[in-house]
């Protein structure tokens, strides 16, 4: 299988999650956030680590960003002469890294900067390039397209998020949302492709937790295009708000509400009746969307990040704001590294979402 580590462990454990963002747009290079993550380092077991970056590509803006790893060369051949035919090949290049003692068994690790090729009117180029990601990813043997949104993309390899950080040598990037991720597999073998964020377009996801969902959801996405290949259940989430939020277009704050569901007795008990009808319409037409299982997540997209539990909160998130900053993470103490007295700490409640967005003009 594609990339694969060597080990195979299924300890439990709690993976650790790590999100920062400045509103007003200001960039940071990734010293600070790995040193972070790296805070939280007994939360991983070294089999996956990963960052996701926002603002990374001001000087390709208007393209969309592949980021592929291949296992050999004839995935490469294959996928480059696809993305020929379906797009403009501005630029490609390898990804640039580093050797480290840590990160092993390296996949060919590549970017493209495409723009699509002249669409009939009315195809949506969004779509468009979903479906190039979904046919390389199911079709091509030993290619993965890791990120693929604008402005934006992501770092992950079998490894400790520091390792990975400095692999990738991330202290060269400078971006305005940082997610990142240590990953400690419960039920998943480790491989490059499967650590986190999982990306798609500009929505990227890091998660600690089980989708114990995982079924009824894929399902539910298959008959919408997507096409599950990486082999681990939190691949349904960045699917799921890609269908939610860019296809069906709810806000965020409902596509949270479809997601982290109520109980029917909260929602019996609605003294709004506005909001309890809402609320009933979205379990029933989205019955098969709504995710099971103890969670926690940070979603990074274009103009904004969002974190995310469970409707009993299985899983611990902490978030804190600093001026314009917002700062989402598994421990508190994670947070002190890059601010050692921030204006406001809290801990979000079950199922509410905590959101920032870039402020107009940023």
């Amino acid at each position: 299988m594609l990339f694969r580590s060597k080990y195979n462990e299924r300890d439990r454990g709690a993976c650790g999650l790590f999100g920062w963002m400045s509103r007003k747009g200001r960039r940071q290079n990734g010293e600070g956030v790995i040193e972070a993550i790296a805070n939280m380092h007994e939360r991983g077991n070294g089999l996956g680590g990963g960052f996701a970056a926002y603002g990374i590509y001001p000087e390709w803006r208007d393209h969309y960003c592949f980021h592929v790893m291949y296992g050999n060369e004839e995935a490469k051949d294959r996928t480059e002469d696809l993305l020929g035919q379906r797009f403009e090949v501005a630029h490609q290049e390898e990804i640039p890294h580093q050797p480290h003692p840590a990160i092993t068994n390296e996949p060919l690790l590549w970017r493209y900067f495409l723009n699509s090729r002249s669409l009939a009117e009315g195809v949506d180029t969004q779509e468009y390039v979903v479906s190039a990601v979904m046919d390389i990813n199911a079709g091509i043997h030993e290619a993965c397209v890791f990120s693929s949104g604008k402005n934006m993309g992501a770092f992950k390899a079998v490894g400790y998020p520091e390792d990975v950080g400095k692999f990738f040598m991330l202290d060269q990037y400078e971006a305005y949302i940082w997610t990142a991720h240590a990953r400690f597999p419960t039920n998943s073998q480790a491989w490059w492709g499967g650590a986190h964020p999982f990306c798609l377009l500009d929505f990227s996801v890091v998660h600690n937790g089980e989708i114990s969902s995982y079924g009824i959801n894929r399902r539910y996405l298959e008959t919408f295009g997507y096409k599950c290949t990486l082999f681990t259940d939190t691949e349904v989430m960045v699917y799921l708000f890609d269908l939610l939020v860019r296809k069906h277009r709810l806000p965020l704050e409902v596509a949270c509400d479809v997601l982290a569901a109520p109980f029917w007795k909260d929602i019996d008990a609605e003294v709004d009746e506005e909001q309890k009808a809402l609320r009933t319409a979205l379990r029933q037409v989205y019955a098969s969307a709504m995710v099971n299982g103890p969670f926690a997540i940070i979603l990074g997209f274009g103009n904004g990040m969002l974190g995310l539990n469970d409707r009993i909160k299985l899983r611990p998130m902490v978030a804190a704001e600093n001026g314009d900053e917002l700062y989402i993470s598994s421990e508190e103490a994670a947070i002190h590294v890059l601010c050692a007295e921030p204006e406001r700490v809290w801990m979000p409640k079950a199922g509410q979402p905590v959101v920032g967005y870039l402020e107009d003009g940023a």
